[in-house]
């Protein structure tokens, strides 16, 4: 079982990730879960949400003490939260940033595991034309745990776009533009 921990602020889409992930996945046969963590949040408030994948029967109901990947919806969450509390010492972080590696690096100089950056912010304003960071992460988690192949899960994306945003079909081709070019943006930045 894979399981993952998303960072972000209310009101970012991590919740919504979350869930696409659990839903595209799911298509793929995979047993799945997505889900927040709830609480007195508001927007801009930090907020966590939850994946499970797996080949077999999730039996599981809980929060993820310890995941297997953290992804990072907002790097100024950094300072304020231990994004890898409980991360297992080989596990992978996924930042969203434009600073420069050592920048990051120097947050974490204690964790072993692999250490990713991408830039989703700056992917999302050029495609989308807002900073909605949570589509281009969910294309870079995807492609990290390698749960599915690029062309199954820009399918499934589609589709899912497509449905959500029915009322609104001129957010479906930036969306759709920043998974495909999220896909080989994000870099690993330690050895």
């Amino acid at each position: 079982m894979l399981e993952l921990r998303w960072h972000g602020r209310g009101g970012q889409g991590a919740k919504t990730a979350a869930l696409l992930l659990a839903d595209a996945a799911f298509e793929t046969g995979l047993y799945v879960q997505g889900f927040p963590e709830y609480g007195p949040e508001r927007m801009g408030a930090p907020i966590t949400a939850y994946n499970r994948l797996s080949q077999t029967p999730i039996r599981v109901h809980s929060n993820i003490y310890e995941p297997d990947i953290v992804i990072v919806v907002d790097e100024t969450l950094l300072k304020t939260v231990d994004v890898t509390a409980g991360l297992k010492p080989n596990g992978k972080l996924l930042v969203n940033s434009g600073r420069e590696p050592s920048e990051i690096l120097a947050a974490f100089p204690d964790f072993g595991g692999a250490i990713y950056v991408i830039n989703a912010a700056d992917i999302s304003i050029r495609t989308i034309g807002k900073n909605l960071p949570n589509t281009p992460l969910l294309s870079a988690v995807v492609k990290l745990t390698g749960v599915m192949e690029a062309d199954t899960f820009f399918t499934n994306m589609e589709k899912a776009f497509t449905e959500k945003f029915s009322a609104k079909p001129e957010v479906i081709a930036g969306n759709l533009l920043a998974i495909r070019e999220a896909w080989t943006s994000s870099i690993q930045i330690n050895e």
